[in-house]
């Protein structure tokens, strides 16, 4: 039925829609609940009746109506998480309205908010549905894209970077690491200086004070949370490069990608930093997406 809980428990909540790409993010979901120690609560947005198509059963065909195939994918969801995840107690919630508000709404109330990275409909073209790209833009809550694979062994990857979201990034990079039992892989990009300008002048022979400046930023960055999370082990990385390139390069090895939503230089309009646009469009493994912890949740 239409869900009308107005202050739902904690959970991880997860949208489907029918799409092969839902069932894995189902499933993904599952296994995040399981780790949390949190109930999954499985969300179908259900459009049609806001477009007054008539949604039930007709005597010709009593089992049919979109109502009921509705119903049966969101049973088909349900099944694979507890498949998954057996100890896990999954809900699940029909609700009427246009996809990206309703996901938004029940994410307001939730843990974590984990979506397909594409969806029923989408143009071939796109290398991320409409909805998730909507979801992961306006949200206040933790989205987790299911991409690619969970590379088992692999490490958390997490982008470090000087912005508040890069802080509450690592934070959450460091807990997924500890439920986990992964290691924290920090990774800091920097460029030449020359890099940065419209007419580069000759490269510096000698950039070692750049790099060893950046080396100590990185190091201060990840200290708070190494000393907080003590049973992760946590390797740090400065690599010369651009951030996003270098993401989607060791999300190929990684169990998880961490990223701020917007992170530092981005231009204000912008909802998505340009990192974190490119990670959701290319890396090679789950993406989470850590919004700045500033922004104001519904208690």
């Amino acid at each position: 039925m239409d869900s009308n809980t107005e202050h739902p428990q904690r959970a991880v909540v997860v949208g489907v829609d029918g799409s092969a790409a839902a069932l894995a993010a189902v499933r993904l979901a599952a296994h995040e609940a399981a780790r949390r120690g949190l109930d999954l609560r499985i969300v179908h947005a259900f459009i049609w009746p806001l477009m007054h198509v008539d949604v039930g059963a007709s005597e010709a065909v009593p089992e049919g109506g979109l109502r009921h195939d509705a119903e049966r994918l969101l049973a088909e969801a349900a099944t694979a998480a507890s498949a998954t995840q057996p100890d896990v107690t999954v809900t699940t919630e029909l609700v009427t309205g246009a996809p990206a508000a309703v996901l938004l709404a029940a994410a307001r109330h939730a843990e974590l908010l984990v979506l397909g990275d594409r969806g029923l409909g989408g143009f071939t073209g796109l290398l991320l549905g409409s909805v998730a790209v909507q979801v992961t833009a306006h949200s206040t809550t933790p989205v987790l894209v299911a991409r690619g694979e969970e590379h088992a062994g692999g490490p958390i990857v997490v982008g470090v970077d000087d912005s508040p979201e890069g802080a509450a990034a690592i934070e959450a990079a460091f807990a997924a690491a500890e439920r986990r039992h992964a290691e924290l892989l920090a990774v800091r990009t920097w460029t030449y200086p020359a890099m940065a300008t419209l007419y580069t002048p000759p490269v510096p022979a000698d950039c070692t004070p750049v790099e060893d400046a950046e080396r100590h930023l990185l190091a201060e960055t990840v200290s708070t949370g190494a000393k907080l999370h003590t049973e992760v082990q946590v390797r740090e990385q400065l690599v010369c490069g651009r951030p996003g390139r270098t993401l989607v390069q060791l999300s190929e090895l990684a169990q998880l990608v961490v990223v701020g939503a917007r992170g530092r230089g981005g231009f204000a309009g912008l909802l998505l930093g340009s990192v974190s646009q490119q990670a959701l469009h290319h890396a090679a493994c789950p993406v989470l997406v850590v919004p700045d912890p500033r922004t104001e949740r519904t208690p």
